[in-house]
């Protein structure tokens, strides 16, 4: 029966609530009427103490005559405008205006018509009718907030100083969360009370998650570190809530955001770590007032460059892309700033395969500093079009490399990728080609200075498993590892890139950098944070019961390894900047370079990929398919603890 109430209501107030706005004003008009008779009958009742004598005409028609006055200033003061589920303590005042002055009105009118009406009963009626009508419009709210609250998320706000108590207001009238309770760390704040809800701390969120019912936690902490917070996801993923956040103060300060944008938690926030502020001089070294070029400057992390470089002060950015739909989105993302930092931003369409466009191109614009950022990145995609990952990622470094030292450009620097190191796959062993030929080129002495930049996967970018985990998990899963075991390593996209930039300040010629990357991540242990973070529990194998999703794990696919590093053999050594470390590698002298080149030429040409495959192999790059791989973290944390 209780059931079957608690529909109706519901049903009733939402039939309301979706009738058109004329309606719901000409409803609270004809409440209203209805309500100050009542009010006028109990005062007269009150006054006389006989439902005879409150029934007398006389009293009535003076009563008639303000009813029109009260309900035209209701109209003129707003009462019926306001959103009954919304309305706040303001309404009181126009109530009181409403009521209280045409009292004196039916004073008047009695009066002057003679007409028999005890002096006590107006100033009864006015206290009445400003009770009923307030309470009746406060009833209806708390009537559509307790129905609303069976439909709205239970959450519990994270942080309860001004950016939580912000977002508690701004919540407050939400359709989609209904705030349960505080928490926070900082103990003066224990069990203090904000806006009806108490604060708890920490140590309280486990027993208030059941207690309360509380389905989200919502962090209110912009202020607090990369560290802290990832810290404080570590703690709230066993618990079976979302943890959802709002932006952080950089996003606030910049406007780009509001404190009640709430957002899921990102990988960032699980995997981030605080930047190092940039060396201010390196950052300008060979961009401040210089023409630079960019390409691939429509992928995940050659648009960052143009980005950060156009907030440096080139006098010139040309954007050179393959693809004409990401030139077009990186080109309208910066044409406004450009225009306002009086930067030449100069979009251009075409491949680094064609040398003779490139040679024009950097010479006609007097290039002063190159980021070659294009490759063909993905390794299962290169591994099945070997000759188009062969063409591009070594033939277009090599073209543009030998149109930079044509045209004088000052400064050249790759953008590499751990996979160069003892590749296994054909993406690796090209991306390693790339660093052979930079390196060769260095070697000749000409005026370019050429530097490699070495690193992991980059959080967001388009070929990280990041944005296939959030898929899988939004669908229900199964979230989909290739190996129990498989590690890597990850930054996020803007510290990667500016880091790439302060590298160029470094170089010395032929310099190949690696940047820290921090601990390498067990992407299973990465898939199952990301589903407990959802509010979800991670299970292995194929069965998922309500509110699990199961983690499946695949095979490696060709050509990729478990694990990845970040130098050949070679011992690292410290820069100027704590998370840029540089070493010198064994590399090929021009005349070698050019053997090797055109044997790979060769077999693209004739399309052969076992000669290609072995072409790859025949060169210093150290690929080898067929090899078994070993677990070389311990190497690799020596080598780190020595830079150390």
């Amino acid at each position: 029966m209780l059931a079957k109430i608690r529909n109706f209501r519901a049903t009733t107030l939402h039939w309301l609530l979706g009738l058109p706005r004329a309606k719901k004003r000409a409803i609270q008009i004809a409440a209203d009427v209805i309500i100050l008779c009542g009010c006028f009958l109990v005062s007269m009742f009150l006054r006389l103490d006989s439902l005879s004598l409150a029934l007398s005409v006389e009293p009535w028609l003076a009563f008639i005559v303000t009813l029109p006055i009260t309900l035209a200033l209701f109209i003129r003061l707003g009462l019926y405008r306001a959103v009954v589920r919304y309305i706040s303590a303001r309404a009181f005042r126009v109530i009181a205006i409403g009521v209280f002055c045409p009292v004196l009105i039916m004073l008047v009118a009695a009066q002057m018509l003679g007409l028999w009406l005890p002096r006590s009963v107006p100033f009864i009626y006015a206290m009445v009718a400003f009770l009923a009508v307030g309470a009746v419009r406060f009833s209806m709210r708390t009537i559509y907030r307790v129905v609303d609250s069976s439909t709205r998320t239970k959450v519990l706000i994270y942080g309860a100083g001004e950016s939580g108590r912000q977002l508690f207001h701004s919540l407050h009238h939400s359709s989609q969360y209904q705030p349960v309770g505080f928490i926070d760390d900082n103990p003066l704040l224990r069990r203090a009370v904000i806006g009806g809800l108490s604060v708890y701390g920490k140590n309280d969120i486990i027993d208030l998650v059941s207690a309360l019912g509380a389905e989200t936690v919502l962090l209110a902490m912009p202020r607090i570190t990369r560290a802290q917070r990832a810290e404080l996801m570590e703690f709230l993923e066993p618990l079976p809530v979302t943890v959802q956040t709002i932006p952080s103060m950089l996003d606030l300060i910049s406007g780009t955001a509001d404190v009640d944008d709430i957002r899921a938690v990102s990988i960032e926030d699980i995997l981030g770590r605080d930047p190092v502020p940039p060396h201010r001089e390196l950052m300008n070294a060979n961009i401040k007032g210089r023409t630079v070029f960019v390409s691939g400057a429509g992928g995940s992390i050659g648009s960052e460059l143009c980005r950060q470089i156009i907030d440096n002060g080139p006098a010139r950015l040309l954007l050179f892309e393959h693809s004409e739909f990401a030139l077009y989105l990186i080109e309208q993302e910066l044409r406004k700033k450009a225009e306002t930092s009086g930067v030449d931003l100069i979009p251009v369409v075409g491949s680094v395969r064609d040398g003779e466009r490139l040679k024009w191109l950097l010479g006609k614009f007097a290039v002063d500093t190159v980021y070659h950022a294009a490759a063909y990145k993905h390794v299962p995609m290169v591994e099945q079009n070997m000759i188009e990952g062969v063409r591009n990622n070594i033939f277009g470094t090599k073209a543009l490399a030998d149109a930079s030292v044509h045209a004088g450009v000052k400064s050249f620097i790759l953008i590499s990728t751990d996979k160069a190191v003892r590749p296994t796959n054909l993406m690796g062993a090209s991306k390693r080609m790339a660093e052979l030929i930079c390196q060769a080129h260095a070697r000749t002495g000409a005026g370019t200075l050429f530097s490699m930049v070495r690193f992991g996967n980059v959080l967001g970018s388009s070929g990280s498993v990041i944005p296939l985990f959030s898929k899988q998990i939004e669908t229900g899963g199964p979230v989909t590892v290739t190996h129990p075991e498989i590690t890597r390593y990850f930054m996020t996209i803007p510290e990667a890139a500016q880091l790439v930039i302060q590298t160029g300040g470094l170089a010395k010629g032929g310099d190949v950098f690696l940047l820290d990357m921090g601990a390498p991540v067990r992407i299973a242990d990465l898939a199952a944070r990301m589903i407990r973070l959802s509010g979800k529990t991670p299970v292995t194998g194929r069965d998922a019961k309500q509110g699990e999703i199961a983690i499946e794990f695949t095979e490696l696919r060709p050509g990729e390894k478990l694990y990845e590093e970040l130098f050949i053999g070679a011992t690292a050594q410290a820069t100027k900047h704590p998370r840029i470390l540089t070493l010198r590698e064994d590399s090929l002298s021009p005349e070698d370079l050019s053997l090797h080149i055109e044997v790979m030429a060769a077999a693209c040409e004739m399309n052969d990929l076992e000669a290609l495959r072995r072409a790859m192999r025949d060169a210093p790059t150290l690929y080898d398919p067929n090899s078994e791989v070993v677990d070389r973290t311990g190497s690799i944390l020596a080598q780190r603890s020595h830079v150390a």
